[in-house]
């Protein structure tokens, strides 16, 4: 027996915008210098089928990260695209009814196998990876969460309780879970601000002197410059992974800009390798290393992400036990389903890094697991613009633990927030190191959706 408040998905549509980058940004050894937005739209119906609602979800298609492979990127981006449209033709009339977690679990069925089929159409040397279905997935699934708060009236995470889902976390995340809501893992409302993760990318300048030629577009081109403007406190720092003097000599010059502009500041650090570290050794020795010439860096790092290759289940060789004695150590790219969170703790993982990119059911789930099993969370960035980044805001903004947002799309790609400036300049103009999340307590998602310009 379902709630009144159930929803019935009737439509998904889909639509593109490519944007290029002001400036490249680097990581795990790949250049990115454009981005392919994609945007979707579900069309419900209320329970007695009268009632029309659409929401909205939208996620750059980040295939470097989600899908790097010796497949040049037009391809498999192309792949992608036309996976994410079957799936919405799929889905379509098909009177899939329910909560949106019931919805997007149908869904995720459905996703699979197309992913297969597209696979085996294509004759593809490797499968499409589970994580870049899930991120070519996730504006249908932001979507159907949007439309189910707008739906009846109220924001998306306010009705994760047992009032509007026939379901508990038992049904998706096990036993240990049974007679909880995802309510019980959220606040009732966003936290008023948070600050904000400014990413220095592996090719960006910290001052001048790296400065070849300005782009002189208004904005901050240096590290120095961004955090004289911003009022930065809070730095992710990219790092090579297979280069040990490189990563060193980076994060103690990192250091030596930010104290340059603030030296009693109280900085923080993050610091990611992007898989490509080949063993826990290596940060081990980074960490003495940065430790003996610059204690302060090594006091400020607050946590590590993913070092090592995402196959955790292929190389069980590959833990991080005692990196975690020293900082939480969080999971990214691995990080796809229970499964693999329980794989990652064995493996010594202290942390999960939630993405909006991964689905907002898939974050309101782990992000339940990761309270449950009192680990370091916190919710990482894709280079999201307009919409897909105040979606990932409005995510961190309500998981209690989560101590600050990253947001890197207003440093490479600010044409894409313009359609936000007039109702949400707060949100992409960073003062005193922090935005102001308390602007996501609308219906829906919370946020304002604007209208959307296609490509042609």
């Amino acid at each position: 027996m379902g709630k009144p408040t159930d929803i019935t998905l009737k439509e998904i549509s889909t639509a593109t915008r490519s944007y290029v980058y002001r400036q490249p940004m680097k990581f795990g050894g790949r250049v990115v210098d454009s981005a392919t937005l994609l945007h979707c739209q579900a069309t419900v119906v209320g329970a007695h089928g009268r009632k029309k609602t659409v929401g909205i979800g939208e996620m750059p298609v980040g295939t470097s990260w989600a899908w790097p492979s010796k497949i040049p990127g037009a391809l498999t981006q192309k792949i992608l695209l036309e996976l994410v449209e079957r799936l919405a033709a799929a889905v379509s009339n098909q009177n899939i009814s329910g909560d949106p977690l019931e919805i997007t679990h149908q869904i995720a069925a459905y996703r699979e196998k197309i992913a297969d089929e597209l696979t085996k159409e294509r004759n593809l040397p490797e499968p499409i990876p589970k994580l870049a279905v899930m991120m070519v997935a996730s504006p249908i699934e932001a979507a159907i969460h949007d439309a189910f708060g707008r739906s009846v009236g109220k924001n998306s995470f306010e009705i994760m309780t047992s009032e509007y889902l026939n379901r508990d976390l038992g049904a998706y995340l096990g036993d240990d879970f049974a007679q909880r809501s995802p309510d019980r893992f959220l606040s009732p409302k966003p936290k008023a601000t948070m600050p904000l993760y400014h990413l220095v990318g592996a090719l960006d300048p910290l001052t001048m002197a790296d400065v070849k030629q300005r782009v002189n577009d208004g904005l901050p081109e240096t590290l120095d410059e961004w955090i004289k403007t911003d009022g930065l406190s809070h730095l992710k720092i990219k790092l090579a992974g297979n280069d040990l003097d490189w990563d060193v000599g980076r994060i103690v010059e990192v250091n030596r800009v930010a104290e340059l502009v603030s030296s009693d500041r109280k900085w923080k650090y993050s610091l990611d390798f992007n898989e490509q570290c080949p063993n826990e050794d290596y940060v081990l020795d980074l960490f003495e290393r940065i430790d003996r010439l610059s204690n302060a860096s090594f006091e400020r790092v607050q946590y590590i992400e993913q070092p090592t290759p995402r196959d955790l289940s292929q190389r069980t060789d590959m833990t991080v036990h005692r990196i975690a004695r020293l900082r939480p150590i969080v999971i990214d790219e691995s990080l796809t389903d229970l499964q693999s969170l329980l794989l990652a703790r064995q493996r010594g993982y202290t942390g999960i890094a939630l993405k909006a990119c991964k689905g907002q059911s898939e974050c309101l789930l782990m992000g339940a697991a990761g309270a449950h099993y009192k680990m370091f969370v916190c919710v990482q960035d894709l280079t999201c613009i307009g919409g897909s980044f105040l979606h990932s805001a409005a995510v961190a903004s309500r998981l209690p633990t989560v101590a600050g947002i990253e947001g890197n799309g207003r440093q490479y790609c600010p044409v894409g927030n313009d359609p936000y400036m007039k109702d949400y300049a707060p949100m992409f103009r960073v003062r005193y190191g922090t935005i102001p999340t308390e602007l996501l307590d609308g219906p829906g998602l919370g946020f304002k959706w604007q209208p959307f310009q296609a490509d042609a």
